[in-house]
């Protein structure tokens, strides 16, 4: 492993993917940090000899787990959590490799449902220095060319206005039916909560690419986990809040997120808000509820005994809205690899409900067509040990000019159709600012 430190003066990893993107295509920033979500952005450069692994035919938790035994085996750097290894993307449709008698949406994306990327080099940004470090697992001289390709990449300016030439979202009425037929399975006792989402869609303006998108969503909607992917003809832009699972040696740890309000007019309203979301009962019990759901995710691969709830019901707050986060962490048992973890928990239950794969039958009878991006997640599984993945949520999809995004509520019993309407167009708020659409 070879690495090389350079000042914070030598750019933003943003440039360096849109000026080359096939060879950067994966790029990790922790725009809004936070003491949980990790300090380091990372940009990731491809392997061109084997760039790219599309799998739509083949488990791709497994082809992950079989990938990263491959590598030669690396101990941790003190400082940098990504040493070589592959970068992750999962559209929510992979999770009929999790749970096998579901069945998709029929209606398509556009997207894949799942890429892997050889990942041999990369470089990183600490946050609480801004200092730059480059990584190769194949010589000091690629590193520093990585230094020195950043230091050459052109700036990239906010897109002009207007990002969009049309924007328009799935009418009202179609989520408020979905919600009457959902509190139908909740009386039957079919469910407890379902998480369902409203489809936004649009055509970019001309000149507007996903660097743009991504330059307006850090300025608008900063978050700790987002994210930019660069496929062919195809990009996901994130400014997700929300941990999947991370692992560092045998830790294993998922950060959940269920309760959101809105954030106040003022600072005496947005106090009120947090005061009444912390004593929302209706916040509280759909939280719990869904922290057991995670803590039975990860008991699938984790010692027994290990697993623990180690942060309850903080709020976290973001541009536009309150959030209920809490942290389930616990110790993997032996012989457990990143892919196998990540299939445990995937897709997230807060984005599904509860029980988990009925769930997301009725989300494919009521919702418009197959979610892709929304509701997956990008992942970095670096070759000495070290995890991280994200739940791709507040996300825009571009396929070819033709951009989406999605925002959901959780449904349950005492659930109210026009607030989980309110909290949908709450949660897309962000998205929708950055593309000059919402003030």
């Amino acid at each position: 492993m070879h690495v090389v430190e350079g000042s914070p003066a030598f750019g933003d990893l943003l440039c360096l993917q849109a000026a080359d993107p096939a060879r950067f295509p994966c790029l990790l920033e922790s725009a809004a940090a936070h003491p949980r979500s990790g300090r380091f952005d990372v940009l990731m450069m491809v392997d061109p000899s084997a760039a790219v692994e599309t799998v739509d035919d083949v488990d791709p938790f497994a082809l992950l787990d079989a990938r990263l035994a491959a590598l030669p085996p690396c101990a941790p750097h003190p400082l940098l959590p990504f040493v070589g290894g592959y970068a992750l993307f999962l559209a929510y449709e992979a999770g009929r490799w999790v749970e096998p008698r579901w069945q998709p949406h029929a209606r398509p994306s556009g997207l894949p449902e799942a890429q892997l990327l050889r990942v041999p080099a990369a470089l990183m940004r600490d946050r609480t220095d801004g200092r730059i470090y480059a990584v190769s697992e194949r010589s000091q001289a690629e590193a520093q060319g990585l230094l020195d390709a950043l230091a050459a990449a052109p700036p990239r300016s906010p897109p002009g206005n207007p990002v969009l030439a049309s924007l328009a979202a799935e009418p009202a009425d179609d989520f408020l039916a979905g919600v009457a037929r959902i509190h139908d399975w909740l009386r039957a006792g079919d469910v407890f909560q379902v998480n369902l989402s409203r489809r936004w869609s649009g055509t970019l303006a001309d000149g507007v690419d996903p660097a743009h998108l991504h330059l307006a969503l850090r300025a608008a909607n900063p978050a700790p986990f987002a994210a930019s992917w660069r496929g062919a003809g195809w990009s996901v832009v994130s400014s997700s809040p929300e941990r999947l699972i991370s692992i560092r040696s045998d830790r294993v740890d998922t950060r959940p997120i269920a309760g959101t309000t809105a954030r106040g007019m003022d600072a005496t309203a947005d106090t009120q808000a947090i005061v009444n979301l912390r004593a929302s009962a209706k916040e509280r019990a759909e939280h719990i509820m869904l922290i057991d759901l995670e803590r039975n995710d990860l008991g699938r691969v984790c010692t027994p005994g290990s697993v623990v709830v180690d942060e309850l019901m903080t709020v976290e707050t973001y541009p536009h809205v309150h959030h209920l986060v809490s942290n389930v962490s616990g110790r993997l048992r032996r012989g457990v690899g990143a892919g196998t973890a990540l299939r445990a928990v995937f897709p997230g239950g807060t984005i599904t409900g509860c029980p988990k794969v009925r769930c997301m039958e009725i989300i494919t009878e009521l919702e418009s067509g197959q979610r892709g991006a929304y509701t997956g997640a990008i992942a970095y599984a670096s070759r000495c040990g070290q995890f991280d993945s994200n739940i791709l949520i507040r996300s825009l999809t571009v396929v070819g000019r033709q951009l989406s995004l999605r925002a959901g509520a959780g449904i349950v019993a005492d659930s109210r159709a026009d607030t989980e309407l309110a909290e949908t167009e709450a949660k897309a708020r962000g998205m929708l600012r950055a593309l000059g659409l919402a003030g």
